[in-house]
């Protein structure tokens, strides 16, 4: 698909007029789904979930991004809410989608010698159990990539469920023929939406393992991020800027532990070479819009169904990303690139003068089941670390609502396991894998980009003994200290350590 073309094809499966017609609707139909009680049936919303991976906050049309083009997530976006502060409590795929299934950030929800597996006891309270119980129909398609024991079976947690992983990203056909893994997703959702009752909820969710990139294959391109073969030849004659924080001083600047940590060898797979870096930001670009398009795809079989009109649809990601930022790829580390994600809500029963807002409100990845349940009339387990987002989407933001938030890395280790409070001005973490332990303390009025490590300045003495208590209270708060990292890590087998756990 030329890229001249890729906008108006596709806003043409999924168009303003036949989709997005319900702003007469009114808060009082809102109001009336929210206090729905579980056996309410067709009162109660559908829940449609989109979470991509590897896809920090900026990288959308609507967001400002002048290259990527994301015209459906842009629709939802002007006809839904948009959530300007919206971040991940730990900034890799493994943990962060098992936070978002258990509403529970990682170290209330690991095996604290196992590091990232989910606990067992947390896995009753899943977003997807809950609601099932509740009387949705459940469906997953897509990266699930959680780490459970063997005793676990998330088949059991949905009505229908299927992993479609990237390896490779190009799954044959029963005809010989290959699709992207992306569009795999999305045949299977409209499947899903084709058999689905008129008189009963759901609850669907889409995790793809787009835009990720394919690190058993560091070809530049097609190799390393395969797109969807319908985005073909998109960004292809556009230039690709530098990054905006590539400054090598910049680097320079950050102490040797992080210097020579994953987010630095990885960037040598990606980013390093001027040309290397133009074709695998095209690759990258590609393939975001290709889950643009298989959005598309989906929302139009949600029309088809006559499903729309009681459909919340939620598009996010499960960590932020470095695109060459700070001599960095990857994730993992705490600064904005790693930790800051897109969400986007579109709610059909929304008034009109609630829509197409952007909210300043903090808002959480695990928040999103608190969101989910909240929605369906649920109760919200009290194990929930999350609040509920649904008053912030009618508009009303709760008195009492959060001014930071707690974030931490605590499965790769040397190098990047830490932890720290995320606030409104300020950022505090602690890398509790150096001796001594390192700290950083940014001011974001000050320091937007975060360059300038406030630690040593006599004049945040005070506000560094606030973040570090504010930091404490959290810790405890969410289940206390985890082991040192020589127990944590002596206690596995050598094969499953690979320099600390999973690395998605």
């Amino acid at each position: 698909m030329a890229i001249e073309n890729y906008g108006d094809s596709v806003m043409g499966e999924f168009s303003r007029r036949h989709f997005l017609k319900a702003a007469g609707i009114g808060t009082a139909r809102l109001l009336m789904a929210r206090r729905a009680k579980a056996a309410g049936g067709q009162t109660r919303p559908n829940i449609l979930f989109f979470l991509v991976d590897d896809q920090r906050n900026n990288t959308l049309g609507c967001a400002g991004h002048p290259i990527v083009k994301t015209p459906n997530i842009d629709l939802l976006a002007a006809e839904g809410v948009r959530f300007q502060n919206m971040f991940v409590t730990t900034s890799i795929c493994v943990v962060s989608r098992a936070s978002i299934l258990t509403g529970m950030v990682a170290r209330s929800h690991s095996i604290p010698t196992d590091v990232p597996s989910v606990a067992p006891k947390t896995t009753e309270a899943l977003y997807s159990v809950l609601l099932r119980q509740a009387g949705y129909r459940t469906g997953f398609f897509g990266k699930w990539h959680v780490k459970m024991g063997r005793e676990l079976n998330p088949d059991d947690w949905f009505d229908e469920f299927e992993r479609i992983f990237r390896h490779p990203y190009f799954k044959e056909q029963p005809d010989g023929t290959t699709r992207h893994e992306a569009e795999v997703i999305g045949d299977r959702a409209v499947d899903f939406l084709k058999l689905q009752p008129k008189d009963q909820p759901f609850c669907l969710s889409l995790w793809f393992n787009s835009a990720h990139a394919e690190d058993g294959d560091k070809r530049p391109g097609i190799g390393y991020y395969p797109w969807p073969k319908a985005v073909d030849g998109m960004y292809g004659d556009i230039d690709m800027p530098a990054p905006r924080l590539c400054a090598p001083a910049i680097y320079e600047s950050q102490p040797q532990f992080l210097k020579e940590s994953i987010n630095r060898s990885r960037y040598f797979w990606r980013w390093d070479t001027p040309e290397k870096y133009q074709t695998n930001m095209r690759a990258y670009f590609r393939m975001i819009s290709g889950v643009d398009h298989v959005l598309a795809r989906v929302l139009a079989a949600l029309k088809e169904q006559q499903l729309a009109d009681n459909t919340i649809i939620i598009y996010s990601a499960d960590n932020g990303y470095y695109m060459g930022d700070r001599g960095f790829a990857g994730k993992w580390s705490h600064y904005e690139q790693s930790l800051r994600v897109p969400l986007i809500i579109y709610d059909p029963r929304l008034p009109s003068e609630q829509r197409g807002r952007l909210v300043e409100s903090m808002a959480l990845n695990i928040d999103l089941p608190s969101t989910f349940l909240d929605w369906a009339g649920v109760e919200i387990p009290s194990q929930y670390q999350g609040r509920s987002l649904a008053s912030i989407v009618q508009g009303d933001t709760p008195s009492d609502w959060r001014h930071d938030f707690f974030c931490e890395h605590v499965g790769l280790s040397p190098n990047l396991t830490w932890e720290g409070v995320r606030a409104e001005r300020y950022v505090y973490a602690r890398y509790i894998d150096q001796e001594p332990v390192y700290e950083f303390l940014h001011d974001l009025e000050k320091d937007i980009d975060q360059l300038t490590n406030f630690v040593d300045n006599p004049a945040y003495r005070e506000v560094l003994a606030t973040m570090r208590r504010r930091c404490d209270e959290l810790v405890r708060h969410y289940g206390g200290p985890m082991l040192p990292v020589e127990e944590r890590y002596s206690k596995q087998q050598p094969k499953k350590r690979k320099s600390g756990n999973n690395r998605e």
